[in-house]
């Protein structure tokens, strides 16, 4: 049996995740780059909102389909 489509939702999802990661990833590697001792550390913050961010919205989506199905 084969899985039916992918909801839309989740396309979008997919396509925002890849481009919020990829930007997120290219932040953190400039700044890893160009800065200096204490200043490497400002680098956590784009790393960690490159991970949590795509979880959230994806939380919220499924939560928000879910409940509009119900109606």
């Amino acid at each position: 049996m084969q899985p039916g489509p992918m909801a839309l939702w989740k396309k979008m999802w997919l396509l925002f995740t890849v481009i919020w990661v990829l930007v997120a990833g290219l932040n953190a590697m400039t700044i890893i780059a160009f800065s200096e001792g204490v200043e490497r550390d400002k680098a956590v913050q784009p790393i960690v909102f490159g991970v949590l961010v795509p979880v959230v919205v994806y939380a919220v989506l499924w939560l928000w389909a879910r409940f509009s199905r119900k109606k």
